[in-house]
């Protein structure tokens, strides 16, 4: 009995690793998302923009006038219970309702809603500002973002290699390791709309690469995954660039004809040889502007040092030759 039992469980388990074979459920990206505007106190916009992709796929976009992040969360329903990838840039609920919009979201009334499950793509603070609006709600669960929890939480134990899934009850999402960008972060995709949902890994954004060797090695499993799957859409966690592939200023409040949120799979799979021209420090290749923060930073400080160093010299030079002048006259 054990030993069929041990078989029956393998087959189970290699039938989840499976390419996905049924028809993606469809849904729709006819999408406008609010642009903000160069005067937001003169132009105002709700802070939360709600968009329905299908029956029980939602998109949140923070606006940019509330936060120039504007990041994207993505709430999908199951059949027990939802999940919602991110939680955005913007901590008060006063200024964000993010917690009452995605409850009320949600199949149940007020004391019965569906149980919620709150994971991320990564731990930086704009994906995860407004995790305490759900903490201390009943059947809501929220998976911290350190490395330690996520690899604990989704059973990875060879990090970053395997693969987890999330049972939502009709509705499978397949967790992936994908650092390179953050060391925890991960990709998630669901099965039933064949959607990819990438948070800062891969967008039309700047992509801000701290490890580069991990990146390039996430983008190759991604890649090797998605190989033999359908994918409707790539869904990232910005949106940085214009319709021209040209990014917006930083900290800008304004997207006017702003590129559109979703990449295919073509773009997916062509990541890989992207990356691998990147040197380390800087480059554009196309639409995508990489970098390495802690470099250019380091970089900038170098040089703010320099021209300190520089005026400190030539002020001590002038000092010294007025001094002299003075001892000459006298």
């Amino acid at each position: 009995m054990r030993s069929l039992y041990g078989v029956l469980l393998a087959l189970g388990m290699a039938f989840t690793c499976l390419p996905a074979s049924a028809d993606p459920i469809p849904g729709s990206m006819d999408v406008h998302w609010n642009e903000g505007a160069a005067d937001c106190s003169k132009t105002p916009e709700p802070p939360l923009q709600v968009y329905r992709y299908n029956a029980q796929t939602y998109i949140l976009r923070e606006s940019p006038c509330a936060t120039f992040e504007a990041p994207f969360m993505y709430l999908l329903i199951g059949s027990k219970r939802a999940l919602l990838i991110d939680t955005g840039d913007v901590a008060d609920p006063g200024q964000m309702p993010l917690a009452k919009t995605v409850m009320d979201l949600l199949p149940g009334d007020a004391d019965a809603r569906m149980p919620l499950l709150v994971v991320h793509t990564h731990g930086h603070l704009d994906h995860r500002a407004a995790d305490p609006q759900f903490q201390s709600l009943p059947h809501v669960q929220v998976v911290p973002t350190d490395l330690e929890h996520v690899k604990q939480f989704f059973g990875f134990s060879n990090w970053p290699d395997g693969m987890s899934q999330i049972d939502l009850g009709d509705r499978t999402i397949d967790v992936l390791p994908t650092p390179g960008h953050y060391p925890s972060h991960v990709s998630y995709y669901d099965r039933n709309t064949a959607l990819f949902f990438s948070g800062d890994f891969f967008m039309p954004a700047r992509l801000i690469i701290d490890d580069t060797a991990s990146d390039i090695a996430s983008a190759r499993r991604v890649v090797d995954f998605v190989r033999d799957r359908p994918v409707s859409y790539v869904l990232g966690g910005h949106i940085e660039l214009d319709s021209h592939g040209d990014t917006f200023a930083w900290g800008s409040n304004y997207h006017p004809d702003e590129h559109v949120l979703q990449l295919t799979k073509q773009d997916l799979m062509g990541l890989p040889a992207v990356l691998a021209k990147f040197n380390g420090f800087y480059r554009e290749d196309g639409m995508y502007v990489m970098f390495n923060q802690y470099r250019l930073l380091a970089a900038e400080l170098a040089v703010v040092v320099l021209v300190l160093a520089a005026m400190v010299t030539l002020t001590w030079k002038y000092i010294r030759r007025r001094k002299r002048r003075r001892l000459a006259r006298a």
